[in-house]
């Protein structure tokens, strides 16, 4: 079944005992993107994914993932998805062919097929010279890549990584990252929910950003640091006579004299940004430098959960 929305939820709740975890989440995930779910601790993100994974039930509201319904067609779900937890699900006794041959064998693929994805993923991965080596000699970086090829090992076409990068280092993490753009490329719908408010801002198309069970804004990384203050262009002029006249053309701003800068606020819109520099040249004002600053995911995940950090549930 083809359909142009991986995931669509509406609605979702759920409850353990009197702790109200989801709180009425709506989400919407296009196929061939990546929505990234943020959230403090307790906010409900691993709760959502295991709901949407069919791992479990929602109290009530409603969820189609790749075209099947949730509460009517779990085992359609589970066929069209896969899931990496922060936790890898490699076995170390067995080596990196076998633990691929153990998820064919539980996708009940044949042996024809077993073996033509099994080597593909291992080149894909780049994981053929060590495939024959038992999983517990393998790197961090290679356990998880493992780990991942495992969960394609079904041809799934929507895809929840949670917390795929937890632990890797810079290197391992920036391979990750290709990897995850070539599985959108290749029509692939992600759920990502990261402690690494980076990695959101690198890979994610759309990010949402959840607390005590609700969504409580959404937008790409763009959209939401324009929502939040401290925005502004940084003008640096080549003598003080430009610079006195872009104080008087310009207004509201913040003066640095001895460096000649002025910082203008703004949103970092491209209209916003127009406009100042429009209002430069018919001031006829020479500009030796200028760039845009705004704030990062850190600021606006701080700002909207006053909560400096991410963390894993």
């Amino acid at each position: 079944m083809t359909t142009t929305t991986a995931i669509e939820a509406t609605g979702l709740k759920k409850s353990f005992g009197e702790k109200v975890v989801l709180d009425g989440v709506d989400l919407k995930v296009p196929t061939g993107s990546i929505f990234a779910l943020l959230g403090p601790n307790g906010a409900g993100k691993t709760t959502t994914v295991n709901i949407l994974s069919t791992l479990l039930r929602p109290d009530s509201g409603t969820a189609r993932i790749a075209g099947h319904e949730l509460a009517e067609d779990p085992d359609g779900v589970r066929a069209a998805i896969g899931v990496t937890g922060q936790f890898s699900a490699v076995d170390n006794l067995l080596t990196g062919a076998e633990n691929l041959k153990l998820m064919a064998d539980l996708h009940h693929l044949g042996r024809a097929e077993s073996r033509r994805r099994i080597t593909d993923l291992l080149e894909r991965f780049d994981l053929t010279e060590a495939a024959a080596k038992p999983a517990s000699t393998y790197s961090g970086g290679m356990r998880r890549r493992l780990d991942l090829a495992m969960t394609l090992i079904g041809d799934p076409r929507v895809i929840f990584l949670d917390e795929p990068t937890t632990g890797l280092d810079p290197r391992s993490r920036r391979d990750m990252w290709q990897v995850v753009r070539e599985l959108v490329a290749g029509g692939v719908g992600i759920l990502l929910t990261t402690q690494y408010l980076d990695e959101a801002d690198v890979l994610a198309d759309s990010i949402a950003v959840l607390d005590h069970g609700r969504i409580i804004a959404e937008g790409t990384a763009s959209e939401l640091k324009r929502r939040i203050p401290g925005g502004h262009v940084r003008l640096e002029f080549p003598d003080s006579h430009s610079f006195a006249a872009a104080q008087r053309a310009l207004g509201p701003a913040i003066p640095e004299p001895e460096t000649l800068v002025l910082r203008v606020p703004g949103d970092g819109s491209v209209s916003s940004l127009k406009e100042l520099i429009d209002r430069l040249d018919r001031a006829s004002i020479e500009v030796g430098d200028l760039s845009v600053h705004t704030p990062d995911l850190d600021d606006v995940f701080l700002t909207l959960t006053g909560n400096g950090k991410v963390a894993a549930r």
